[in-house]
């Protein structure tokens, strides 16, 4: 029983004994195994020969120390192959002492760590670009949150100066609605952000774990998941300022772009409410402010998005086309929610009026849409209801140099 107790330590650890001087005496083949030197090798040469230059004369010295005190000495030692490579091992070192409690010789008795911790290395170097990569995300939202704060600073006192210009009652509720607007996109960037905080704590949680368990593949992908989650919050930050820049000057624009980015606005929402968008466009110019027409369409689709909840519709589509049609663009956008129950469609437009809950609506939404489509792109908008479907229609005079 005793031999069969030697071989399985000696299978299992990495052993060698030396004289009390450290002249190497004996090793086990999982000590060549790891050192890449053969038995004839290692016999008789001091231990050193397997010291890496790395580690501090002071932590052999206390080696020493201890185990010529007569007491067992254990430790993580970094150790350097034939080969030139390092390897790390966790050492137990033993006194053997004879009747007369004299040093006879030394056991060293070891097992390999070098895959854990050259895992909790990158782990840590992982961290280190994590902590980088947060704080540069930190300043970043600064900037924008800064930049997000003056450009309300500049949207109130253009409203001021508006109202200033013109008194009548329409005006001052279509400057109003813009504010109620910005303040809801505000708040939209909070709601965006809840879900990847909480992805990116959770992705970090489990890479640590992986990392201890070794598995530097999965340490890698999550790592990798880790920065492009980070990179969609940046993101967020970038798409809500440039949404409501004051571009108050007209220019020529493409309709099917400015469309897009109103749904890249709402790509969250649209995913979470599994709604089905398909669009058509044609290339097509207009004359008028980008993102106004990009606000008319969130507020388009985010009424379907209500209609379709509050009528309780499993599959959601919205259809949206862009085309030119006499001289003028048009744009439609159908959805299949359950049409408008209210005998005069036509009355969604008026100030105020609203289906919802006080909670969730001013009824500004559409009265706003109709004054951008009127006064900021020269056009008009209608809507017709017809077997459980709704379409608005956005007529936009063609930019000149479209028409030729």
């Amino acid at each position: 029983m005793l031999k069969q107790y030697k071989e399985a330590i000696e299978k299992s650890n990495i052993i060698s004994k030396t004289d009390k001087e450290g002249i190497i005496t004996f090793v086990n083949d999982e000590f060549c195994k790891i050192s890449g030197y053969s038995k004839d090798e290692l016999l008789g040469q001091n231990h050193n020969i397997v010291r890496h230059p790395d580690v501090p004369a002071s932590k052999f010295q206390l080696l020493w120390d201890t185990i010529n005190a007569k007491k067992i000495y254990k430790n993580t030692v970094k150790n350097l192959a034939k080969d030139g490579s390092t390897f790390y091992v966790n050492t137990t070192v033993i006194p053997i002492l004879d009747k007369d409690e004299n040093i006879v010789e030394f056991v060293a008795i070891r097992y390999d760590v070098t895959n854990e911790v050259f895992y909790k290395h990158k782990l840590q170097k992982k961290e280190l670009e994590l902590q980088e990569l947060n704080a540069s995300l930190e300043k970043r939202v600064q900037e924008k949150t800064k930049e997000l704060q003056e450009l309300n600073q500049t949207l109130e006192k253009r409203v001021k100066e508006e109202i200033s210009k013109n008194e009548q009652k329409q005006q001052v509720m279509f400057w109003q609605s813009r504010l109620a607007s910005l303040g809801e996109m505000l708040a939209n960037i909070a709601h965006q952000w809840r879900q990847p905080l909480t992805e990116l704590n959770l992705t970090i949680f489990t890479l640590k774990k992986s990392a201890l368990n070794g598995d530097g593949d999965e340490v890698q992908k999550l790592y990798g998941d880790s920065k492009k989650i980070i990179k969609n919050m940046s993101n967020t930050i970038e798409d809500f300022t440039n949404f409501f820049k004051p571009e108050k000057e007209k220019q020529p624009f493409n309709v099917g772009k400015s469309i897009s980015e109103a749904l890249h606005i709402l790509e969250k929402l649209i995913s979470d409410e599994m709604i089905n968008i398909k669009t058509e466009f044609e290339d097509v110019e207009v004359l008028g402010v980008p993102n106004e027409l990009s606000q008319v369409v969130v507020n388009l689709i985010k009424n379907a998005k209500d209609a379709f909840v509050d009528n309780s519709i499993l599959i959601r589509e919205i259809n949206i086309s862009v085309k030119r049609c006499d001289k003028v663009a048009l744009i439609e956008v159908m959805d299949n929610a359950g049409g408008i129950k209210n005998k005069n469609p036509y009355k969604i437009f008026e100030p105020y009026y609203t289906t919802k809950h006080t909670t969730q609506g001013t009824g500004l939404g559409l009265f706003m849409s109709k004054m951008i489509c009127e006064q900021g792109l020269n056009g008009a908008i209608n809507v017709k209801t017809k077997k459980g479907t709704t379409t608005f229609s956005i007529k936009i005079p063609l930019e000149e140099k479209d028409e030729k």
